[in-house]
């Protein structure tokens, strides 16, 4: 929003200064006018120029257009709020909080306020911020009157904020601005009617707090009334009058010297007591050590008579019980023997039988072996004879079909002997006709070649 009324008075103003350039161009070409018609000659080639009233007047009419929905649009900041002034009919109730705003151009204006957090201080080292001159500004006390006359400088320190929802009624009735015109005088009339109601000593130091939450409150009270929110009150300081302050130093280290004094008096009183009480402690603990030692060797004498009277029973005790302890040895030995010699019988008895269960196992085994054996040769025979029965059928059959064979084909029967004679002859089967076959004109041929050669030969 903020950038579009910008963009509105940019353009507002660039038609009114486009309207002035406009205007400026047309005088300045009119002047030229009139120049060549002042000069001999210059009439003839002088043209007139219109000046463009009218088109200046609307562009400058059209300005005000966005420049008007320009200033209708009232951007807020962050932090502040604002209310809107009438020319007409004033403070308008409602408040404008942060953000952009419509307004009547021309007839409302938007008056804007601080809602944050503001301080109001007086007098403290911490207030010294530097003039315009470079020097730090010297802290201001606010000064009140205590209920002995006497004047106090009081650090006050308020934290207060303007309430958004009465700022309508802060424009319309408060003066501006608050934070000088309001806030400081509201502030020092109420400390300056509460402590003349206490003494110097129960400001400064009994009832400091108490004073410090009457005035909160009563601030707190006096200053809603008019839109403004005191959030806290604070006592930072007390500076006493000169003569009270030295006054109540003095008293203070005589306070401080009395006490300083009934303090080491108690102590030494107390020093005393302690003394009288380790006295008596030692006193007593001397009796109760030396009836200690006395108890003691009576019961010393007591238990060595009971002793005597004891001894010899429990040496006859000893006795029995030795002789039962031999006893029971060797019984225990005995029972360990017979234990022993019945464990040897029952791991021989467990061995013949353990042997005796393995020679049966062994002999169970040869025999599942024999037998396994026995039917795996009969198996392997039933196998053979099945094969040499299968083989002689093989061989009957074909036999059977070699002689079919052999007896359609009988020259079959040279090949088969060529072949075996020779594995380097190359036998090849013709019809025997040789019909239709150009080998046997090759071999014709070679016959006759080898036939008319041998009579050569002879010769």
């Amino acid at each position: 929003m903020l950038a579009l009324r910008y963009l509105l008075i940019t353009g507002g103003l660039s038609m009114m200064i486009a309207a002035i350039c406009i205007l400026t161009y047309d005088l300045y070409r009119e002047m030229l006018y009139r120049r060549a018609l002042e000069t001999p000659g210059g009439a003839a080639q002088a043209v007139p120029v219109a000046i463009r009233w009218r088109t200046s007047l609307a562009l400058v009419m059209l300005a005000w257009g966005p420049l008007l929905i320009a200033f209708s649009i009232v951007v807020v900041p962050s932090g502040t709020a604002g209310v809107r002034v009438s020319q007409m009919s004033g403070t308008e109730p409602g408040t404008l909080y942060p953000g952009a705003h419509l307004v009547m151009p021309l007839i409302e204006d938007v008056a804007l306020f601080d809602t944050r957090d503001q301080v109001f201080t007086t007098g403290g080292s911490e207030d010294r911020k530097p003039t315009a001159t470079g020097l730090p500004k010297k802290p201001q006390l606010l000064d009140v009157q205590a209920k002995e006359g006497l004047t106090l400088g009081l650090a006050i320190t308020v934290r207060y904020r303007l309430d958004a929802k009465k700022l309508d009624y802060i424009q319309g009735n408060l003066p501006r601005p608050v934070e000088e015109e309001i806030v400081p005088p509201t502030v020092a009339s109420v400390w300056r009617e509460i402590v003349p109601n206490y003494t110097v000593r129960d400001v400064f130091s009994a009832k400091r707090e108490e004073v410090r939450q009457r005035a909160a409150g009563l601030i707190t009270q006096k200053l809603a009334a008019d839109g403004i929110v005191v959030k806290e009150v604070m006592l930072r300081d007390i500076q006493l009058p000169p003569e009270y302050a030295k006054g109540l130093e003095a008293l203070l280290l005589k306070e401080q010297e009395n006490d300083r004094m009934g303090v080491e008096t108690e102590l030494k009183g107390k020093e005393v007591r302690i003394a009288e009480l380790e006295a008596e402690a030692a006193k007593v603990q001397q009796v109760k050590q030396a009836e200690g030692q006395a108890q003691v060797r009576v019961l010393q004498a007591k238990g060595e008579a009971d002793a005597m009277q004891y001894t010899l029973p429990l040496k006859q005790k000893q006795i029995e019980q030795s002789r039962l302890e031999a006893q029971a040895r060797k019984e225990a030995t005995i029972q360990n023997a017979e234990a022993e010699a019945q464990a040897k019988e029952i791991d021989s008895k467990a061995e013949g039988e353990r042997r005796k269960l393995l020679a049966d196992a062994e002999a169970q085994a040869k025999v599942m072996d024999s037998k396994a054996e026995g039917e795996r040769r009969r198996l392997l025979a039933d196998a053979e004879a099945d094969r040499i029965r299968v083989t002689a059928v093989a061989d009957a059959e074909r036999l059977h079909s070699e002689a079919a064979i052999l007896r359609d084909n009988p020259l079959l029967i040279n090949k088969i002997v060529a072949e075996r004679l020779s594995d380097k002859l190359q036998i090849m089967m013709v019809p025997a006709d040789g019909k239709f076959f150009f080998a046997n004109d090759v071999l014709r041929g070679m016959d006759l070649a080898s036939q008319g050669k041998q009579p050569e030969q002879r010769r």
